[in-house]
């Protein structure tokens, strides 16, 4: 039951391994390989021969070169129809979030030919298909909108766009490169899904300006000034549009219905949008549309992307504007493209690397920035379409890349009669599907806590901005991951009845007391954060059981602490575990400890606490502690006797 030999605590069970220590250097490089590398990427790389080295770390950093050479014909099957249909997604998409951001529609063209070209070779998701996203559209435009406006200067606010996409694709390849996805971490599930919602409200409202034919419109995003807006500007309102967007509408969610009803037919869902660009285009042409308040797109022109690594500002006094956009952008596209790959490579049983997804994204906004495209991601709506078309590999995407080509080539001009209404109906249709509503329900069923950060997020961007909304949530987020740390659980162990087991008491009110023994267990990582609250802690749970217990005439002579939950353990958590024990020591209570990790029994015998308490008292598990107790309380008993 204890760690040595001793004279009276021999007994048949293992003991502690105290005698275990880990040089620093050896320590300090376990931790970080933990930490940055856990998939073991390179794992029995030494055994291979140099050149077959070289190969197998290309091909962890081009992940075409892994599934490349194994491509056969009956997967380009499935991704050709798969790059078809997402291509037929991405046009009416395109230029939808790019008038959402803006910017001149063209641009949300060019954003779904290059990054996808690029994202096929670095990425490790089959399933993601890349594209432009609203939310992040709607956040630039917001942000960057404030600081240049794009009715005074076009051109800049083009430009401050490049230069965003820019910083976006430096940070996140940044955070790859050097394994900190960690970061992305702190936009947590419920703080995208309140942030989602409420991005997707405001996005719908502000789309009744395309639905009702109006030409001004307020630049804020904040409920209040939205609705101010449509009411100001009511004089503006055309029924013609309104009309015709009402029918763009019910067609758009007849397609979701049938494809929720018959899921075969998803692709009908999926074209559905560019038969709305197509038929409300053959529509405006011939009625002469933009005469009866019915307003286009306008001039689309030919021609694949030009270069725009000249249009990029890094001496502008808009240069803090540039970063923040595309730092704030960046990590909200990172965690949608991540989650959305994540979640879909679980339904097939796959994995995905999530470093090496922020390399690719990275390297792909970056080579965006160059070639006149703003900020892109792994978007959910067409990443689903994708999966169910069946891609197989990230084919898919350079399938729609090509797609996209023949369209800048050849067919851009056509799309100049597509009715702003048309795009209004698409972006509202696509916008449902992100308030889950459903989600909100579940929140507040299994976590009011979850809840809350939600609906921070939510109201914060409804009724103030994006950046607040996001702020706010994931501050609260930090805060309460901060709580748990300050004020981890502890807990007093019963035995239950009939077993060798031990448990919390209060998850098992029926559980047993040890007379004269108090089992108490921690149950985190014990810093200077939390140490003072831990020995608060323990000493009222010594208190309230003493005070408990001399009812029954009864007085606790052992404090058995159970802290294999104890990942690790500072300098402070020291202290405290050595105050704990004078307490108890001047009480004349004995302490034991049980199964200490690795990590922390070294600490804790180089501190000397071990030498302290005595490695006698140092146990495997509770069940032996408690058996030396009672061994150690008898002994002294038989004294008395004897005495």
């Amino acid at each position: 039951m204890g760690t040595t030999t001793g004279d009276h605590h021999q007994h048949p069970h293992q003991w502690v391994n105290l005698s275990a220590k880990r040089p620093f250097a050896k320590a300090l490089k376990s931790d970080l390989t933990e930490t940055f590398f856990p998939d073991n990427p390179f794992g029995g790389l030494g055994d291979l021969p140099a050149g077959a080295r070289v190969f197998r770390v290309l091909q962890y950093f081009v992940p075409i070169l892994e599934w490349g050479p194994k491509y056969t014909l009956s997967n380009f099957r499935y991704d050709l129809l798969a790059g078809v249909t997402i291509a037929s997604l991405a046009i009416p998409q395109g230029i939808s979030y790019a008038r959402l951001a803006n910017l001149p529609p063209i641009i949300g063209l060019y954003s779904s030919f290059v990054p996808p070209l690029i994202y096929a070779v670095f990425g490790s998701s089959k399933n993601l298909a890349v594209g432009t996203v609203a939310a992040a559209s709607l956040l630039l435009a917001s942000i960057i909108g404030a600081d240049v406006p794009a009715a005074e200067d076009p051109q800049l606010y083009l430009n401050t766009f490049y230069t965003a996409a820019f910083f976006t694709g430096v940070m996140q390849a940044v955070l790859g490169i050097f394994r900190l996805g960690i970061l992305v971490d702190f936009l947590s599930r419920s703080t995208i899904t309140g942030f989602m919602g409420g991005t997707a409200t405001i996005i719908i409202l502000q789309q009744l300006k395309g639905m009702l034919g109006m030409k001004h419109f307020t630049t804020k995003t904040d409920l209040v000034s939205v609705m101010h807006s449509i009411f100001f500007y009511r004089h503006e309102w055309r029924w013609e549009s309104f009309v015709l967007g009402i029918c763009f509408l019910f067609f758009l969610l007849l397609s979701r219905h049938l494809k929720t009803k018959v899921p075969k037919l998803f692709w009908v869902s999926a074209i559905a949008p560019l038969l709305v660009v197509v038929i409300g285009g053959i529509f405006a042409y011939l009625v002469h549309g933009e005469e009866h308040g019915i307003p286009i797109v306008g001039d689309l022109k030919k021609g694949l992307n030009p270069i725009s690594i000249s249009d990029l500002n890094f001496q502008s006094r808009h240069l803090t504007t540039a970063i923040k956009a595309g730092l704030l952008s960046g990590f909200l596209a990172l965690a949608e493209g991540i989650a959305v790959g994540r979640s879909l490579a679980l339904m097939k049983n796959e994995q995905i690397d999530g470093n090496k997804e922020m390399v690719a994204f990275g390297i792909m906004n970056i080579v965006g920035s160059f070639t006149s495209c703003y900020l892109t991601t792994g978007p959910f709506s067409k990443s689903a379409v994708n999966f169910h078309a069946g891609c197989k590999t990230a084919m898919s995407n350079v399938v729609m890349s090509i797609c996209i080509m023949m369209v800048l080539l050849f067919l851009a001009p056509l799309f100049k009669y597509t009715p702003l209404v048309a795009l209004a109906a698409i972006i509202v249709v696509a916008m449902i599907g992100l308030i889950e509503i459903k989600e909100f329900r579940r929140l507040f069923k299994v976590d009011k806590f979850d809840f809350c950060i939600c609906m921070v997020a939510f109201l914060g961007v409804v009724l103030f901005s994006m950046v607040i909304g996001l702020s706010f949530s994931v501050g609260l987020s930090i805060i309460r991951a901060l709580l748990y740390v300050a004020r981890p659980t502890t807990c007093r162990l019963g035995n239950i009845r009939g077993t060798e087991l031990f448990r919390d008491a209060k998850q098992y009110p029926d559980s047993l007391s040890l007379p004269n023994i108090l089992i108490l267990k921690l149950g985190s990582p014990i810093y200077f954060a939390n140490a003072g609250y831990l020995r608060e802690r323990i000493t009222r749970w010594l208190e309230d059981e003493e005070s408990v217990r001399k009812k029954n005439g009864e007085d606790i002579h052992h404090v058995i602490v159970e802290i294999g939950g104890v990942t690790s353990i500072d300098n402070s958590g020291i202290g405290m575990l050595n105050e704990v024990h004078a307490n108890l020591d001047r009480r004349g209570i004995q302490m034991a400890l049980v199964n200490p990790r690795l990590e922390v029994a070294d600490k804790l015998m180089s501190s000397g606490f071990i030498e302290l308490v005595g490695q006698d008292w140092v146990f495997l598990s509770v069940n032996d502690a408690v058996t030396a107790c009672r061994f150690n309380l008898q002994e002294s008993r038989n004294k008395e006797d004897r005495a």
